[in-house]
């Protein structure tokens, strides 16, 4: 029962995290409210929140530990400028340039991103494994973009470089993050990774800096979803479910963020979403679940061998 409890934690947290990017493309197409604004609040507050937690938590003792040396305090403030920051700000603007669909779709080449590193650092010829999930890739993104028409795009070419750039950060994210989450508790990282890249924004787009005058409850409602359903539960079920199952089950349960984030769009925004569309989604997930896959020897050896 345990297991399946962990299952489906990372199930809701997988949807909310899906279904939130919808709700930010929503408030965008339909009030004043700046992407970058609500980067920056979103950020702030769930970072502020994930501290406060920790705070009254058994991670009290730990919240500063991060601060205790050149080398930590180092780590933390990139990780929460190239890594959290880089990756919450290229997925809105993906967003806030297209559509949700799309946005969380191409964010989920970072695995690509990952094996491409790693065949770069080992100096290695792909395996017929990783060409299968390459050519998956390709041919995902390929039909996702362009809905089988190579002369149409289904996206403005804006929304494809934010989120191939958004696909990149998760992936130095996802590396970067390895050594600082096997050191400290991952709330802490997260929420100081939050705050500081919060803490960043506020010189780009102050959080005060807006006008609700035009805003409806629809707006105000979804902000709020955005940030707390959208965010910090989210993180918690997430980071709660490793008590329960493997991270490699959670890897693949996690795709369904792009399987709601697709539906969500459909259903409630009528985003068109057309059948090869569709197929080149299924294909990137395919490819998601393939390199989660990949025999443990060839993980454990570049796992080894990875100076992070």
């Amino acid at each position: 029962m345990e297991k399946y409890k962990g299952y489906l934690m990372v199930v809701v947290a997988a949807s909310l995290w899906g279904v939130s990017g919808t709700a930010a493309q929503y408030v965008f197409d339909h009030s004043d409210v700046s992407m970058k604004w609500l980067v920056s609040v979103r950020m702030l507050i769930s970072g502020l929140l994930f501290i406060a937690f920790s705070y009254y938590g058994k991670e009290r003792k730990e919240i500063w530990s991060v601060w205790k040396s050149k080398k930590s305090a180092f780590q933390i403030l990139f990780f929460g400028l190239a890594g959290m920051l880089a990756v919450q700000y290229t997925y809105f603007a993906s967003i806030d340039e297209g559509n949700a669909a799309v946005a969380t779709l191409l964010q989920y080449l970072a695995p690509v991103f990952i094996m491409i590193y790693f065949l770069v650092v080992f100096k290695k010829v792909p395996s017929r494994f990783e060409m299968i999930s390459l050519v998956l890739a390709l041919m995902g993104t390929f039909l996702l973009l362009t809905n089988g028409a190579s002369e149409n795009l289904t996206v403005p070419a804006a929304c494809i470089i934010w989120g191939i750039i958004s696909g990149v950060s998760l992936a130095f994210y996802t590396l970067y993050s390895g050594k600082l989450i096997r050191t400290y508790p991952s709330i802490i990282v997260v929420g100081w990774g939050m705050l500081i890249g919060g803490t960043t924004m506020m010189f780009i787009k102050a959080p005060w800096d807006f006008d609700p005058a035009g805003w409806t409850f629809t707006t105000i409602g979804l902000i709020i979803f955005v940030i707390l359903f959208g965010t910090l539960v989210p993180f918690f079920l997430f980071i709660d479910s490793m008590r329960y199952i493997t991270a490699k089950e959670s890897s693949l349960l996690a795709c369904a963020e792009p399987l709601s984030a697709v539906l969500s769009s459909v259903v409630w925004l009528g985003v068109p979403f057309g059948l090869y569309q569709g197929l080149g989604g299924g294909a990137i997930i395919i490819m998601v679940v393939l390199l989660t896959l990949k025999p443990k020897e060839s993980k454990k050896k570049m796992s080894e061998n990875v100076n992070y």
